[in-house]
């Protein structure tokens, strides 16, 4: 889980895993937030060095955890 009120501008373009309920897991990068929802861009054609340039998704922060940088593919 990430709390959103201890996001800070350093978190923009960090690494996070979205765990569902059901079905697998998934990464991709925070694009941006509001007070609800975290923005995270998941699929960007393997884009990554402009995943700003692409749709981001609201997801849920109880969702979501921060990525480990060695777990990053």
């Amino acid at each position: 889980m990430i709390d959103i009120t201890k996001l800070t501008d350093e978190d923009y373009g960090r690494w996070v895993v979205y765990t569902p309920g059901y079905g697998a897991q998934e990464k991709g990068r925070i694009k941006s937030w509001n007070e609800n929802w975290i923005f995270v861009v998941y699929k960007c054609n393997f884009e990554w060095d402009s995943f700003q340039e692409y749709t981001a998704c609201s997801t849920n922060p109880n969702d979501l955890d921060f990525v480990n940088k060695g777990t990053i593919e």
